[in-house]
């Protein structure tokens, strides 16, 4: 059954992997008596067998044969499905495909064609392009199957279908009653889509007859291409606040890979989500990352929490800490001071402070304070749409010291931070949400918060962090009451470490990481800062 859909994308071209493509040399297997074994072609395909292969892959397509047209890729098992749900399922007719100039092996194409559905019809047309390659084992010049072959916005294991929509289209608004569009907010194209999935049946309207995408995933809202007749939209109230979703927006823009998460610490109302992704993903609700040094939020709250140590407690920072043989260091230029204070290091986010308490907290110590105390790993949170809630496992060896620098196990999403900020701020854990719980009475998830003393000691150290410590820079120029808590988390295999930062502003507290962005000043700040600029 289909879910929610949003605005129709008709036309786009699909960016693919070009390789060289030449002319392809002629292998001839003689026979050791006679000359009658067949010739194999080795190397790119010719332009000649570019242009033969593409025109036969174009015919068939065009005339509805799935299989034939299918044959003609090199991986027609995947192929036949998605070019059978295009004539049969979609039901897109009166086909017509126009090839332009190949530029080596790779062919652009316009398509245009009819969409007929239960009398109502309407033209679509958009571009597309593919490769032409040497088959591995025919070696018979194939087309390079991909699902975008077919349209630029398929993706494995979708398919395309054209019906009665399952869920009425929707009219999302934020708390202001201002009406939120994937066009004037392009991060929340699929997250209307999975509003729509979910609430659209709530909402009051009417669904209309759409030409979609299936997601192979269940969980996955479809995808509108192009709507035949439009079906009447229920208003759907959502928490987001206009203004700081615009703030939003813009800030991630400047910094590839990101991704921002705001709520209401005062409700657990999510006020702002957006991404700037190549993938469309929604990393700041589903992220699964090390959250780096943001996470010892959590781990002095655990320190305080176990009687171990308070803000004026002692913290030493050496220059390296050695935990199971595993050696751990600071940020660079980083002075070590034996003399520190827990606020101290923390202000400046020493990792072996931290590390050197690794013996004296239990193998669960951190995943019980972020269960019981920050509603986190449980996956229980419902905010309204698909989630992450967090994942901090008990886990031994050197991890017991990595998971308290927010490396090891421990994975987080910028919604989770955005969380745990809200919870020291306010003391209590209240679990985000993004459409009001009143609308479908779901449950929403508890856990018990923070005692006053510890919520206390955690904003004093948060607030000098943001006003002297490494979020200062960053944090500078905001009024009120203010905390942040910078980061950077390693990974293997990237240039730089990712970037991440969490902050509060009054009520509104904000996280962002951006993917290979450096340190949490150098990209993730300054977007949270934005944020809580307009928000605060």
């Amino acid at each position: 059954m289909r879910k929610g859909v949003k605005a129709a994308i008709i036309g786009g071209v699909c960016t693919l992997m070009v390789g060289g493509a030449g002319y392809g040399a002629y292998n001839v297997l003689a026979a050791v008596h006679g000359d009658d074994t067949p010739a194999v072609r080795t190397g790119p395909p010719t332009a000649d067998e570019i242009r033969d292969t593409t025109q036969k892959f174009f015919t068939a397509w065009e005339k509805g044969q799935s299989a034939s047209a299918a044959a003609l890729t090199n991986d027609a098992a995947d192929a036949e499905p998605v070019l059978t749900s295009f004539s049969a399922v979609a039901h897109i007719k009166d086909v017509r495909i126009t090839p332009g100039r190949a530029t080596g092996a790779t062919v652009p194409y316009s398509v245009k064609g009819t969409v007929s559905y239960d009398g109502k019809s309407k033209t679509l047309a958009y571009r597309s392009r593919l490769k032409v390659v040497r088959g591995e084992t025919t070696h018979r010049a194939l087309v390079d199957w991909q699902p975008s072959v077919v349209h630029p916005a398929l993706k494995r294991g979708d398919t395309l279908s054209t019906g009665e929509a399952a869920s009425p289209p929707i009219e999302a608004v934020d708390r202001n009653g201002t009406v939120l569009t994937g066009d004037k907010y392009p991060s929340l194209g699929p997250i209307l889509d999975e509003l729509r999935s979910r609430y659209g049946d709530k909402a009051g309207g009417t669904p209309g007859v759409e030409l979609v995408i299936q997601h192979a995933s269940q969980e996955s809202a479809d995808t509108t291409l192009l709507t035949l007749a439009a079906g009447r939209a229920g208003k759907l109230r959502t928490t987001l606040d206009a203004r700081l979703q615009a703030a939003a927006e813009t800030a991630v823009t400047k910094y590839a890979e990101s991704s921002v998460a705001a709520v209401k610490p005062s409700t657990g109302e999510v006020l702002a989500v957006a991404n700037h992704r190549e993938d469309g993903f929604n990393a700041a609700f589903l992220g699964e990352l090390a959250p780096g040094s943001t996470m010892k939020i959590i781990s002095a709250a655990t320190l305080i929490d176990s009687g171990i140590t308070t803000m004026n407690g002692p913290a030493p920072c050496p220059s390296t800490a050695v935990w199971l043989s595993q050696t751990f260091s600071n940020l660079k230029g980083l002075q070590p001071d034996e003399h520190a204070t827990l606020a101290d290091s923390f202000a400046r986010s020493c990792n072996t402070a931290f590390v050197k308490y690794a013996d004296s907290v239990q193998v669960d110590s951190l995943t019980k304070e972020a269960e019981d105390r920050f509603g986190l790993g449980r996956n229980d949170w419902k905010v309204g749409i698909p989630s992450f809630d967090g994942r901090v496992p008990a886990s031994g060896g050197p991890d017991t010291a990595a998971n308290l620098i927010g490396q090891g196990q421990v994975q987080m999403s910028p919604l989770n931070m955005a969380s745990v900020t809200a919870t020291v701020l306010t003391g209590t854990f209240r679990q985000p949400v993004l459409v009001p719980q009143k609308l479908d009475d779901r449950p929403l998830a508890t856990a018990k918060g923070l005692s006053a003393n510890t919520s206390g000691q955690l904003r004093a150290m948060m607030n000098r962090t943001a006003t002297s410590g490494t979020a200062a820079g960053v944090m500078s120029g905001l009024r009120g009451t203010i905390g942040a808590k910078t980061g950077s988390a390693e990974v293997d295999g990237q240039t730089k470490s990712n970037s991440w930062f969490a902050g509060y502003r009054d009520d509104v507290a904000a996280a962002a990481m951006t993917q290979d962005g450096g340190h949490g000043i150098d990209a993730a700040g300054p977007i949270v800062a934005s944020v809580l600029r307009i928000g605060g």
